[in-house]
């Protein structure tokens, strides 16, 4: 069983600070962060990635009890990165780029061709994987990114807002992907869409202001509920305003 240990992580920007002894442990399952925007949900992604340090003496990531900044490369093999920002090549077709990105994962040739494909499949972009990325849509992009934080067959998979942009057709079959993958995995998905974690995290990690506000299953979450049905949109709504949620289907 693979865990994944934040040890009191801490981050700041300059004066803001990002993250706040945030503390928690995730084992195989898919779990949803949920928050606003500005909550520290892209930093703690950006940390568990090792894209980012913590702050001197502000604690540590550990796979299966090691820290990551010495696990290094083995770490990285483990290690499926869906980032929000859609940083694609545009003059790259969807095939080149999901190579370029199993070359950057030391996957064999012959092992990244069918890794590829089968990814390409699954996100529904196999009609158009000679394609140039550039005249793309937005989902169609998201889907892309999808695609190549599979490549690998990593253990923890990282999901920043995964469906932004998707319409809800793409976003039910995300969705149902999510599922399929959690076998053996722990997946991660960071989101302010209430509806796109409700059905298929096991544990929910309510994150504000950098610190952890609150966690568990959806029916034990909802008991947190004061006024109204007992819903995980109220208990958004209740924790954070709804400034920023989106509870779409």
């Amino acid at each position: 069983m693979n865990t994944l240990e934040l040890v009191k992580l801490n981050k700041h920007y300059g004066k803001k600070h990002a993250l706040i002894d945030f503390s928690f442990t995730f084992t195989e399952c898919v779990y949803g962060l949920l928050g606003p925007n500005g909550a520290g949900k892209s930093t703690m992604m950006h940390l568990i990635t090792d894209n980012l340090d913590p702050d001197a003496d502000g604690g540590c990531v550990r796979w299966n009890g090691e820290p990551v900044a010495k696990l290094g490369k083995e770490y990285r093999k483990q290690l499926g990165f869906m980032p929000q920002q859609q940083e694609l090549y545009a003059n790259m077709t969807a095939w080149d780029f999901l190579g370029y990105l199993s070359a950057l994962k030391c996957i064999p040739k012959k092992d990244a061709a069918v890794q590829i494909r089968s990814a390409l499949e699954q996100v529904e972009l196999s009609d158009v994987a000679d394609k140039k990325i550039g005249g793309f849509s937005g989902g169609m992009k998201q889907r892309v990114l999808i695609a190549g934080a599979m490549l690998g067959d990593p253990k923890l998979i990282i999901m920043d807002e995964p469906t932004a942009g998707l319409d809800p057709k793409q976003r039910v079959m995300i969705r149902r992907l999510t599922q399929q993958l959690a076998q053996d995995k722990i997946i991660i998905i960071s989101t302010h869409i209430v509806s796109d974690i409700e059905s298929i995290a096991k544990e929910i990690v309510m994150i504000k202001a950098g610190k952890l506000l609150t966690h568990g299953t959806v029916p034990e979450l909802v008991q947190q509920v004061k006024d109204g049905a007992q819903t995980l949109e109220n208990l958004y709504m209740q924790y954070y305003g709804g400034s920023d949620a989106d509870v779409s289907v």
